[in-house]
């Protein structure tokens, strides 16, 4: 596949994209900051200068035009609502919107655990517009016509990955951002994982032997 992945130069996509070249697929990263771009093509993948942030719709077209899949990895990190709602909500739903017109059928979108329109955090809390945001690209996404995949990590950590996961676990723990890519590269390879919003953490469950249990 030829997959646009957004926010390439995250701590979870520097991960995930060596793993899809690995797998043999042709990785467009998106960045923002050209000082990135060696670092990201270090990983085998092509960068792609763009802001995700102030693109219009020709733009969202012309960057995912010719893409099998886009991989959402894209984050605003927090502590800006306006910008918070801009890239992880907005953006996050122009780039479906794009991917369906221009036939990029399979999306993966890097969530998190607990992720609900229901996520129950108070306004006062900073922590609200983000929760706000991907609950509603979220559910955005479920009524496309893509062949999307919601995954939900726990709390991301930087131990090294072990290859297995819990999926399914009833409350959040901890994953390693290196586990999460290799459940990206898994998820895009199986066809289960369509149409599911797939929580985990780190566990003892080979990660493809757990995502392909899921139908």
């Amino acid at each position: 596949m030829d997959i646009a992945l957004i926010g390439g130069h995250g701590k979870v996509a520097l991960l995930a994209a060596p793993l899809l070249v690995e797998a043999g697929h042709t990785v467009h990263s998106v960045v923002r900051d050209p000082a990135h771009v060696a670092e990201v093509e270090a990983t085998g993948a092509t960068a792609v200068l763009s802001d995700i942030e102030i693109l219009d719709a020709g733009g969202w077209d012309d960057l995912l035009r010719g893409k099998d899949a886009v991989v959402w990895s894209a984050g605003a990190g927090g502590g800006n609502p306006q910008r918070t709602r801009a890239v992880d909500q907005d953006a996050a739903i122009a780039s479906m919107e794009a991917a369906q017109r221009v036939g990029a059928e399979r999306f993966v979108m890097v969530s998190y655990f607990g992720a609900s329109l229901d996520h129950g955090v108070p306004e006062s809390e900073p922590f609200h517009a983000y929760a706000e945001a991907k609950a509603r690209a979220d559910e955005h996404l479920r009524g496309t016509e893509l062949a999307w995949t919601i995954l939900a990590p726990s709390r991301l950590t930087l131990e090294e990955p072990t290859g297995r996961i819990a999926l399914g676990a009833a409350e959040a723990g901890e994953v390693s951002r290196g586990n999460v890519a290799r459940t990206i590269a898994v998820a895009l390879a199986q066809p289960g994982t369509t149409g599911r919003f797939l929580a985990f953490n780190d566990g003892e469950q080979d990660i493809a032997d757990a995502l392909g249990a899921v139908s």
